[in-house]
C-alpha cells in the first residue's frame, strides 16, 4: 500500500503525522484540515458518496518528502523532550537528515544545533513544523555538522 506523496515548500506548516498502517511522517497541516472537512460532508452527503464513484479517495492524506539538509522549525516541543534532547525552548531550528538504519534503509530524521539528532519518529504526534528552506543553499546560515559528535535519542 503505496502513501501518495510530493515534495515540501518553503514556509509550508507540517504536522507530524501517523499514516494508516504506516509510521510517523510529516503531512502538510492543510491537506489534514482538507481531509477533515472532506470527511465531514461525505458523512452527510449522498451527492458526494454518489461523486465517490467517479472521484479518487480525497481523504488520502499525501506524506509530504523533505530533502535531506532542508532547514525546519520545530514547534510544540514539551518540557520532556526539551530535557531528552538536552535543548531550551519550545521552538527550535534543526535541519532534515536522514541516518542508514540498515544496508540501503533510510531513517527520517531531525539534528539540533546541540548535535543531538532525532529519528522523526521521536517527535510527538500532532507537533507542528515549518519548513524554513527546502535547500542548504538557499540558507545563509552554517548548517551543523553532525560528524561522530551524534547522540541518538
Amino acid at each position: 500500500m503505496k502513501i501518495p506523496n510530493r515534495l515540501a515548500a518553503n514556509g509550508e506548516e507540517l504536522i507530524v503525522y501517523r499514516f494508516r498502517g504506516r509510521p510517523v511522517g510529516l503531512a502538510s497541516a492543510f491537506d489534514l484540515r482538507l481531509a477533515q472537512e472532506l470527511m465531514n460532508i461525505r458523512c452527510r452527503s449522498v451527492w458526494s458518496r454518489f461523486m465517490e464513484l467517479f472521484l479518487p479517495d480525497l481523504r488520502e492524506v499525501p506524506a509530504i518528502l523533505v530533502p535531506p539538509g532542508a532547514r525546519l522549525l520545530i514547534r510544540d516541543i514539551s518540557s520532556d523532550l526539551q530535557l531528552q534532547w538536552r535543548i531550551h525552548g519550545e521552538t527550535q531550528t534543526a535541519v532534515f537528515t536522514m541516518l542508514a538504519d540498515e544496508m540501503n534503509t533510510f531513517l527520517d530524521a531531525v539534528g539540533f544545533g546541540n548535535g543531538t539528532v532525532v529519528p522523526l519518529s521521536g517527535l510527538a504526534e500532532g507537533q507542528r513544523v515549518r519548513v524554513l528552506s527546502v535547500s542548504a543553499q538557499e540558507d545563509q546560515q552554517p548548517v551543523p555538522e553532525f560528524g561522530f559528535s551524534i547522540r541518538f535519542r
